[in-house]
Formats: structure tokens, sequence, C-alpha cells
């Protein structure tokens, strides 16, 4: 096991689960770095980590290698490294990327412990803050480049809890530890034993989330196969055995949904509807959403804001 030299007590971890691992280290999650990252292209250095180090990339292209391997970050996209895994990382283009360092376990000595910088990557005299990892249990497994069940909601709780700890209150402290608590749960809940599987050649059901973060996009089934590393004629009839529908007929329906939204809880004109919505113009999306609700765009929103007063 790669990551065993760098155990407290020097021995290779046992294989048991993460639930077990809460009697001895409770799950306290303690936000030690964060910020809302906005850089040029850039390069960091290999290193490795005594905490997990969490990324949301808002805008642009961000590159993370990861035990020999590259993982491409764009748009929408999560990414976990944890405890001493080797990585680098650059930013292809220029980026936002909102990150945490943090602990999950607790640990009585966490205020001791540090982000460690580009080249250090013997982390042997520092194996008392080395924090447990998620991926060393039976349980529960990951991946580098994960998909939440509800992206949505997982990317706001992240950010409110980066904003938060950027003020620095005792209050705003308590709020984050009770933030990034959901945001494990969630993780839990989505790649832990018992939740949903990862997302990989077997499994879709990272296909919501990953479409409601780009519906303004496009998004082709080559691009939906190659995130699900299959062919296109392969992705499509294991899209249509999991959701009953074509990868087209599914997205078009997300569209039209956050359409409905957008028209009864927003003052965006129809033509700004269109484009977040990801329709090539304002013609497509009325013929689009008349087909779908058997109303124009126009006619639904005069009715649900007419409804709302």
């Amino acid at each position: 096991m790669p990551h065993a030299i760098y155990r407290a007590d020097g021995e290779e971890p046992q294989m048991k689960s993460v639930f077990e691992q809460w009697s001895v280290s409770p799950l306290v999650p303690y936000m030690r770095q964060a910020d809302f990252a906005v850089r040029y292209p850039y390069k960091h250095g290999e290193r490795r980590l005594l905490d997990y180090l969490l990324i949301y990339v808002q805008e642009g292209s961000f590159h993370l290698h990861v035990e020999g391997k590259e993982y491409k970050l764009r748009n929408g996209d999560f990414g976990l490294v944890q405890p001493g895994d080797l990585h680098a990382f650059e930013g292809a283009t220029n980026t936002i990327t909102p990150f945490a360092h943090l602990d999950l376990f607790y640990n009585p000595q966490r205020q001791d412990s540090f982000p460690t910088k580009p080249g250090q990557v013997a982390l042997g005299d520092y194996a008392h803050l080395m924090q447990p990892r998620l991926n060393d249990y039976d349980d529960v497994q990951v991946p580098v480049q994960f998909y939440p069940s509800d992206a949505t909601h997982f990317r706001d709780t992240f950010l409110r809890a980066i904003a938060l700890w950027m003020e620095q209150t005792p209050l705003a402290r308590l709020e984050v530890q009770q933030l990034m608590t959901e945001v494990v749960l969630m993780l839990l809940q989505s790649y832990g034993k018992g939740g949903h599987a990862p997302a990989d050649a077997g499994q879709l059901n990272w296909v919501t989330s990953y479409c409601s973060l780009r519906l303004s996009e496009r998004l082709t089934v080559e691009q939906l196969a190659h995130q699900a590393k299959l062919s296109p004629s392969r992705f499509t009839a294991r899209f249509r055995q999991t959701f009953g529908q074509s990868p087209y007929q599914y997205v078009l329906r997300m569209r039209v949904q956050h359409a409905r939204e957008l028209l009864a809880g927003s003052t965006s004109t129809l033509p700004q509807i269109a484009d977040l919505c990801g329709f090539t113009d304002i013609h497509h999306f009325s013929k689009a959403f008349k087909k779908s609700t058997g109303v124009t765009p126009g006619s639904y929103r005069h009715e649900h804001q007419r409804q709302s007063y």
C-alpha cells in the first residue's frame, strides 16, 4: 500500500470500515485554508499532503495529476486529493478554483498541521499529523474527479463554507464545521457502501449532476460517452437501460425544466433564458418548450408570475 509509510505507527493500516474509524478519530471537519483562487495560467509542483484538498472548478481548465494519472477538470467539476497522494496541478487557462485544505477526522494536534509546499514529498517527520485516507477503508471509494449526487447543493454548501471561513469569526468557524460535515456526508452518501456508485463504466449516476452544471453548454453523446469511458453506441444503449430514454431526450427535458424555473422565478428575458438553458436561439427554445409543455414560454411566464401574487 503506497501510503502506509506515512501512518503514525509505521505499520500498514488495517482495512476496515470508515465508520469504525470514527470511534477512534471522530468526524470533525476542520478547514485549515481556503480561498476563491483567481489565477492566470500557472503550474504547481509535486507534493504530498497531510490533509485533504477539495477543489471546485468554477471557471477555466484545470489539470490535476495524482499518482501518475491526469484528470482534466473544467467548469463545474470537483476534485479531491487525499492525504499522502503524490500530486501536482496546473491551470491551463485563466481559472477560478475555490478550494479548501481540511482535516476530516479529529486530531488534537491539528493546529500544528499545515498545507505542504511544492517539493514536500517525504512526510515521515509529520506522520502524527497525517489524516486517515477515506480510500483506505473497505466501505468508501471517492475518485479524484467525483460527481456528487446533488452537485448544485454540494457546490453551494462548499462555497458558503469558504466564504464563512474567510470571515475568521468564532460563529463563522462553527458554521463552517457544520457545513463541511454536510459536505462530507454528501460524499459518503455518493461514494460510500450503500450509497451511489462512483462514475465508472458500469454506472451512470453521475449524469444528472454533470449535465445540470453544464446546461448552458453544448452537450454531446461523444462528450458524455468519453466521461463514462464507453463508446458512444455502448453509452447510448446503457443510458437507455438506465433512464428509459435517449441522452438527447434526457438533456432536453433538463433544459426545459430549468427554463420553467427561470420563467417563473426570474426577470431574465426570453433570449437570456434560452442562452442559459443551452438552446441555440429563441426560436429553438420556443419550439422545444411548447412541444414539451403545450404552451409558449411567454404564456408560461405570464401564468406562473400571475399566480405568485
